[in-house]
């Protein structure tokens, strides 16, 4: 075991619902300490999310005790050995401690038990796999922490075994690697990946789409998607051409900008070229609709966007709305090869900032006043005296909106011969 390292100055681990919970499991010889990613995070210095505790006790008493000091239990995993707890609704997924008794894929056999270096070794990652108690001592039963400190991502044990359990762990690798690690990946782990990419076609939509989205907001992402490429396993999963320099340019023009990573975004500038791949997306990892249908209006003609001038581009606005309109100058953006840094995109980009598009101050009454009634002919003749509203740039004084409407109404009855 290498040497514990302290993390008992961490204000998250020492108080509050933490702390309490610690408390009540530490007791009458049981053992619990946080374990995984939140300690993970805590050596790294980054932001500790959810928090994950280990316990000696079986599900049934992690139960008993929170019912005694009236903290809310749900048993979401009990037949795994794990039971959330609630405290100020902060969530705590307890879980006991197991060994593998028999492995069938994600279908492992498991024994509770009391030996945390064998739970350990069930763990994915090294960095995955440190424990700390609530003295703020990190236990490492399986080199973690040298792994921590030279921001390497290797697997626990045999690659190729961890693989097997679950092929999942293959776009972990890559995802975790883009998160935390540096350089290039394992070669072990990434020799492994490569022999187990076939088990990749008996993975759901749904855990593909949850991995591959929170690998594309990682830091390490463009790199991480290459190597993917690179293993052939990227092919696998988006079965189309994808853009690696289209998604370095999105993720600088993320930063240039002084926003935060989107994975829509760069999903789009990675495998979007036109609406037909949106679908494919979708289809593939089983988007969410708010996802699809921002990836088809991305693929929309996007091109269009190169070398638009600032009256074209507020038509443009207002027809498709801020959010829709971003994604598809965003897009446009990242494809713009050699003219990526000029200054266009940006005006571009910030035309929502700096313009609001009026609202059209024509109205049913104004053509209903022209003779025309209710019904199919007067949605039609709305929409052409907005065009031509548009094509005007949007005056309003009264005098052009009246030209506007008579000159309207003029074609619309000329073409109907009405």
């Amino acid at each position: 075991m290498s040497a514990p390292r302290s993390l008992r100055d961490a204000p998250w681990l020492k108080a509050g619902a933490t702390a309490r919970v610690l408390t009540l499991l530490n007791a009458d010889g049981e053992e619990a300490r946080v374990a995984g990613g939140a300690v993970r995070n805590a050596l790294l210095d980054l932001p500790v999310g959810d928090i994950d505790i280990a316990t000696t006790a079986l599900p049934d008493e992690v139960i008993r005790r929170a019912k005694l000091a009236h903290i809310k239990s749900v048993p979401t995993g009990v037949e795994h050995g794990t039971v959330t707890l609630v405290i100020e609704g902060q969530p705590f997924e307890v879980t006991t401690l197991r060994e593998d008794i028999e492995t069938f894929g994600r279908k492992a056999k498991v024994a509770f038990g009391r030996d945390w270096r064998r739970d350990a070794m069930r763990r994915d990652f090294t960095i995955n796999g440190l424990s700390v108690t609530p003295d703020g001592v990190v236990h490492d039963e399986i080199g973690g922490l040298a792994d921590i400190k030279a921001r390497r991502v290797r697997f626990i044990g045999e690659p190729a075994q961890r693989i097997a359990e679950d092929y999942l762990r293959i776009l972990r690798f890559f995802r975790i690697h883009a998160a935390y690690g540096e350089g290039a990946p394992d070669p072990a782990g990434y020799e492994a990946c490569i022999a187990g990419r076939d088990g990749l076609s008996g993975l759901s939509a749904e855990r593909i789409r949850i991995e591959m989205l929170k690998l594309m907001v990682a830091k390490g992402a463009a790199p991480a998607l290459v190597a993917m490429d690179d293993a052939g396993l990227l092919l696998r999963l988006t079965a189309g051409v994808v853009y690696h320099g289209a998604l370095a340019n999105m993720i600088a023009a993320e930063r240039e900008l002084g926003i935060g990573p989107d994975a829509t975004l760069r999903l789009g500038a990675l495998g979007v070229a036109v609406t037909e791949d949106a679908k494919r997306l979708s289809l593939r990892w089983r988007l969410s609709n708010a996802e699809t249908k921002r990836l088809d209006s991305m693929g929309h003609r996007w091109w269009r966007a190169a070398g638009m001038d600032e009256a074209t581009a507020q038509r443009r606005l207002y027809r498709l709305g801020a959010p829709r309109y971003l994604d598809r100058i965003m897009l446009a953006w990242s494809r713009a090869g050699q003219g990526f840094n000029s200054p266009q995109w940006r005006d571009l980009v910030t035309l929502p900032q700096r313009w609001t598009a009026p609202v059209f101050p024509l109205k049913a009454a104004d053509f209903i006043a022209r003779g025309f009634a209710e019904g199919p002919a007067l949605g039609h003749v709305l929409t052409l005296a907005e065009d031509a509203w548009l094509a005007m740039q949007f005056p309003l004084d009264a005098a052009a909106l009246t030209t506007i409407a008579d000159d309207t109404v003029a074609r619309f009855t000329r073409d109907h011969r009405l």
